[in-house]
């Protein structure tokens, strides 16, 4: 990764509260948009990310890893 793209990514930041809405928005649809992607990312470079937080993205993976979520190349889910 370029030094350009990390610095790109490393200013990207979770709103308080969104991994929530995140988690139940991917769960009911059972897809994840790239805007759930970016969201993801996000969550993932936040140094303080919380346990249950942590938990969410986690079982989301393993959803996307057993092939329970479809991924789609749209900017937001419909």
């Amino acid at each position: 990764m370029s030094n350009s793209s990390w610095k790109t990514l490393s200013q990207i930041r979770l709103i308080p509260g969104a991994m929530s809405d995140l988690f139940a928005q991917v769960s009911s649809s059972g897809r994840i948009t790239l805007a759930d992607q970016y969201g993801l990312m996000a969550a993932l470079l936040e140094e303080e990310l919380a346990e249950q937080e942590r938990a969410s993205i986690d079982r989301l993976l393993y959803a996307l890893k057993r092939g329970r979520l479809k991924v789609v190349r749209e900017i937001s889910a419909k």
